[in-house]
């Protein structure tokens, strides 16, 4: 795997899309130039529970260049079929868009309005005037009783008992020489990409084109076919850049519907594109999470109970719940176990998956928790997390396939100079600047589900090769074109693939850090399987040579699959060590990362130069979670008072350290994939936000168990 020589697995490549992104080519969702095309605006609720009494379109209607004006008076009723794809919750359904007068959260679509121009549908949009009989909303997940999901996602996607125990966790807890018992609160985020939501529909007759922001391609046509109730291969889905997404493309969103909806009422394309301000209502989040984690260890370190119960919001139309406690069962050794997920319902829209899902945001409340032990013991945080390394998964009972924890903490701690670390709080300085050194683990999931992908030879001696997948930035584009030049033994430059359309190959959610394990390994054998044909065809063993002879195209589509039975004798996971500097002015409050060094065991590495820059972004993402990041709801009314970038704050380039370090700990694992690869968009932010809140603690001596960091809670 790893150590066979290749030419272009392993290599530097620069994006192949990258010319087309600076020079403005790349052509997005709201961008497709559509003939006879209107725009559409959308009017939303200013209620979070109740019933519209009400809606007066006649200014709307009379206003220049309005087409139509959609409400659940005049809207075509729609089928709504049945339709859950594995980013959907399992449980519940979704909001049916202008098809009663019914409310369920703030900024809810409660009409539709089409003209000929953006500026005129807007307009008219604020001459549409609704009337509610509002109920009482829950909307304070602090004055809401959690209760027991239906069921929860594992960290693979499967669903798990939402309560999980080993040994006696309340028994060894209460009998442990050192305990530390403590809440962790993590606000809701919202999903900031550069690129908003957009979608452009056109039908002809009863097949329907979407240029649409999606990280999946394929369920957006399943999605859109069930509620209007035609065949999905009468949708075709088109998708070839997206400008960021961290989850919120992952499933298909109202206004996608809406903007169906208007085509198919006027006979024209139409074109929807959210605001900033409709980012926080139309398209999911991060959940507001509250975590208590107790932790039990022996004198010596040993740990000897972990309790890790945490509950997160939902809407009241759908159950949403993530792999909150996964890590915890199995990232430290601990024979006495016990972990609870609930959910706490509330009158807001569903949120969704947010990089690194449920581990981010566990690891967070579990990492900070383990500081505090380790400062109770005095002992080093290292060293406590060496002395509880698992031997294997102790919640599955399988070995890892591979694990390089040791290595990870290892590698970074070297690299960052922690031996050098004066473990006082307050001890540290530079000038006035109290500075702190703090850590954390990070694990993430390997996910390997089935893939096709198709491979074509051409006379010329050049390649094309699809899958319907997405690249939302990691570099999808470039990583499978290496994949397919190496296995096909053509220069990268003579190999185009091609992806984000439903008439290609079918390829699963672009997201979970499953891209390059599930689409690479379809690539990979697709190329193999047309290779050899072409090679056997022509009894030669140069493959420009053979095509020359063959003088036509052959080509080859393969569906590959992960081995069920690799899953049944391994825990397979990428694992990390994140450690962090930061600087805290002891006056006013403020924190700046001066430098983060992180190591990741996450197998193969198809290009370390898009691999370093997923672990940026992430490391990024992590200062934005730890610092900055709040979004803040209106408990009145369920409003997002901050919708907007001037006042939900995002890290910017003055806020990235000078030094962002990332080491990959060689690691061969031939039971993942056939590619031997983990995936590292996730895990790069896994661990980041307990590293930096505890260097805080480090700096400061004061310990913030509720994000985000901000001045006023240091001073």
């Amino acid at each position: 795997m790893s150590t066979e020589t290749t030419q272009f697995i392993g290599q530097p490549v620069s994006r192949v899309d990258g010319p087309l992104k600076v020079t403005g080519r790349a052509t997005y969702s709201a961008e497709f130039q559509q003939s006879n095309l209107a725009h559409a605006a959308t009017v939303r609720s200013t209620i979070a529970s109740g019933r519209i009494t009400s809606v007066d379109t006649t200014a709307a209607l009379r206003a220049p260049g309005v087409v139509a004006v959609l409400t659940h008076k005049n809207t075509p009723r729609l089928p709504y079929k049945p339709h859950k794809g594995a980013t959907d919750p399992a449980v519940g359904e979704r909001v049916h868009v202008l098809q009663d007068d019914k409310v369920n959260h703030q900024g809810q679509p409660v009409a539709l309005v089409v003209a000929h121009t953006l500026e005129q549908a807007q307009h008219a949009a604020t001459l549409v005037r609704v009337a509610y009989a509002a109920d009482v909303a829950a909307t304070d997940v602090a004055r809401v009783e959690p209760v027991m999901p239906t069921q929860q996602k594992s960290d693979q996607g499967a669903g798990t008992p939402p309560e999980v125990q080993r040994g006696d966790a309340q028994r060894a807890l209460a009998e442990a020489a050192v305990k530390v018992d403590q809440t962790y609160v993590i606000p809701r985020e919202n999903h900031n990409p550069i690129e908003m939501h957009a979608t452009i529909a056109a039908w002809e007759g009863d097949k329907l084109t979407l240029w649409d922001k999606t990280q999946w391609v394929e369920n957006t046509a399943e999605e859109i076919a069930a509620v209007f109730g035609i065949k999905a291969a009468n949708v075709r889905v088109i998708s070839p850049f997206v400008g960021g997404a961290f989850g919120s493309g992952l499933r298909c969103w109202p206004h996608v519907t809406l903007a169906a909806l208007g085509a198919k009422v006027t006979g024209r394309p139409v074109k929807l594109m959210l605001t900033r301000r409709e980012m926080y209502y139309g398209v999911g989040y991060r959940p507001h999470t509250v975590q208590r984690v107790a932790v039990g260890a022996s004198s010596d370190g040993r740990l000897e109970a972990i309790l890790h119960d945490g509950y997160q919001e939902t809407s009241t139309y759908e159950e949403f719940s993530e792999a909150l406690l996964n890590a915890t069962r199995f990232l430290h050794s601990c024979p006495n176990v016990y972990t609870r997920g609930r959910i706490a319902r509330l009158n807001v829209h569903t949120p969704t998956y947010m990089r690194a899902p449920g581990e981010v945001s566990g690891t967070f409340a579990l990492e900070c928790a383990m500081d505090e032990v380790a400062v109770a013991l005095k002992m080093d945080p290292v060293a406590l997390r060496l002395l509880n390394e698992p031997k294997q998964d102790e919640f599955a009972k399988l070995p890892f396939s591979s694990r390089s924890t040791r290595e990870a903490y290892r590698l970074a701690g070297e690299r960052f100079g922690w031996s050098q670390r004066n473990p006082t709080p307050r001890s540290m300085r530079d000038g006035r600047w109290l500075i702190g050194w703090g850590m954390a683990a990070a694990t993430y999931p390997m996910n390997y589900v089935p893939a096709t992908a198709r491979a074509r030879l051409l006379p010329d001696g050049t390649a094309e090769v699809s899958s319907a997948t997405s690249d939302m930035g990691p570099g999808t584009w470039t990583s499978m074109t290496q994949v397919a030049a190496e296995t096909l033994g053509l220069p990268v430059e003579r190999v185009k693939f091609m992806l984000g359309d439903t008439k290609l190959p079918k390829a699963p959610v672009h997201g979970g850090s499953m891209t390059m394990a599930s689409v690479g390994s379809a690539v990979q054998a697709a190329c193999r399987k047309v290779r050899d044909d072409a090679l056997k065809h022509t009894q030669t063993s140069d493959i420009a040579d053979a095509m020359r002879r063959l003088q036509r195209p052959i080509e080859a589509t393969v569906t590959t699959s992960p081995d069920k039975g690799a899953s049944e004798r391994y825990s397979m996971h990428a694992f990390g060590a994140v450690f962090v500097e930061v600087a805290v002015d002891p006056d006013l409050g403020e924190t700046r990362v001066r430098r983060i060094v992180g190591a990741y065991g996450a197998g193969r590495v198809v290009n370390p130069k898009l691999a370093r820059s997923q672990c940026i972004g992430g490391m990024i993402g992590g200062i934005g979670m730890a610092l900055m990041e709040h979004t803040i709801v209106d408990p009145r009314n369920g409003r997002v008072t901050n919708a907007n970038f001037a006042e939900y704050a995002v890290p910017v380039h003055a806020d990235a350290p000078p030094l962002m370090d990332v080491i990959f700990v060689p690691e061969e694992d031939v039971h993942v994939n056939p590619l031997g690869v983990k995936g590292l968009g996730e895990i790069a932010m896994v661990g980041v936000a307990p590293a930096i809140v505890n260097a805080i603690y480090h700096a400061t001596g004061k310990r913030l168990r509720e994000l985000p960091a901000t001045p006023d809670k240091l001073l």
